[in-house]
């Protein structure tokens, strides 16, 4: 695609400069546009649907429910083939049922974009580091679709291509790629009907009163005042958010998450002391996230993100530690 891109722009060449200026800035005005269509789109449709999610050789489908309105956004998400799991995210909550450990884990929405959002509400912001250009046209699921693309100006992110029904700017299909164009992850609807869904599609099918409940007990954080700080941010990244939470079993974990507004790093602080595990510093990945630990102050630090790996290490490497005065 990059070389067909390539000589398209060569041809373009011969041809007069004021109507290769005006071209340009059109073609990038109406990708733009279909990425806000797309962001609306996941936003305010309610809709129900079966989908593939595919990690490497792993795949995993899906069937999700999802109910817009003012009285506050709910969907619920369940695994039709593995181990069986079911979410119901709310406007604030996140709840993951886990039928055979008959456990809840429980959290706050920390991302309030719902399953397929993947695109910030500030468009504009994407074009710092990514090319955006449209796609073909094609079909999926029965839509007639339209594609854009966004590939990264550094190699520091991956990059992005987004396919969305032409008619509703529905999401229907998103690929993750490397520098190099190879696949890393994406998720393609199957089925999809838009429209009403009734309110008992989102309830949870488990009874649950006498489950185990984990709560991540999340809640606002400094952790700058603990003496906590990254050296340098990852170029294009900001920090979003900044939490302490409960993994599991564990004492409160300190975690900081940054974005460039398509994919999210989080760095996760936790203190050696009553650990029970065996820390394994280094890299460590799983499908499109990269893993990196390394230890810090007698904590570990460990960074999780939807990034190439050189960027999570990258980051791991600037957290920093100074005693509070």
């Amino acid at each position: 695609m990059l070389r067909a891109i390539g000589i398209a722009l060569a041809f373009c060449g011969v041809c007069e400069a004021q109507t290769l200026a005006q071209a340009v800035p059109q073609s990038a005005a109406d990708a733009m546009g279909l990425l806000r269509k797309i962001y609306q789109a996941t936003e305010k449709l309610s809709y129900s649907g079966i989908f593939m999610y595919q990690q490497g050789d792993r795949t995993e489908t899906s069937r999700i429910d999802r109910i817009a309105g003012s009285g506050g956004d709910i969907e619920r998400v369940e695994t039709l083939d593995g181990m069986p799991r079911e979410i119901v995210r709310t406007r604030d909550t996140v709840r993951c049922y886990l039928p055979e450990s008959q456990i809840v884990k429980v959290e706050r929405r920390i991302d309030p974009r719902a399953f397929p959002g993947m695109l910030p509400e500030q468009i504009s912001d994407l074009a710092r580091n990514y090319t955006i250009t449209r796609g073909e046209r094609g079909r999926i699921a029965g839509f007639d679709c339209e594609a854009v693309v966004l590939t990264p100006k550094d190699d520091l992110r991956y990059g992005y291509k987004l396919w969305a029904d032409a008619a509703s700017g529905m999401l229907l299909k998103a690929r993750t790629f490397n520098r190099k164009g190879e696949v890393v992850e994406q998720f393609t609807f199957t089925q999809l009907a838009i429209g009403n869904v009734p309110r008992e599609r989102v309830r949870t099918r488990n009874t649950a009163q006498s489950w185990r409940v984990e709560d991540a007990a999340i809640a606002p954080a400094n952790l700058a005042r603990a003496g906590w700080t990254l050296g340098a941010e990852l170029p294009g990244f900001r920090k979003v958010t900044e939490v302490t939470r409960k993994l599991g079993e564990s004492r409160p974990v300190g975690q900081m998450v940054f974005s460039d507004g398509m994919a999210a790093v989080s760095v996760f602080i936790e203190p050696i002391a009553g650990r029970s595990e065996t820390v394994r510093p280094g890299p460590s990945s799983l499908g499109a996230f990269n893993i990196y630990t390394r230890e810090v102050a007698n904590h570990i630090v460990t960074v999780v993100g939807e990034a190439p790996a050189a960027s999570v290490q990258r980051m791991a490497n600037q957290v920093e530690f100074r005693r509070p005065q």
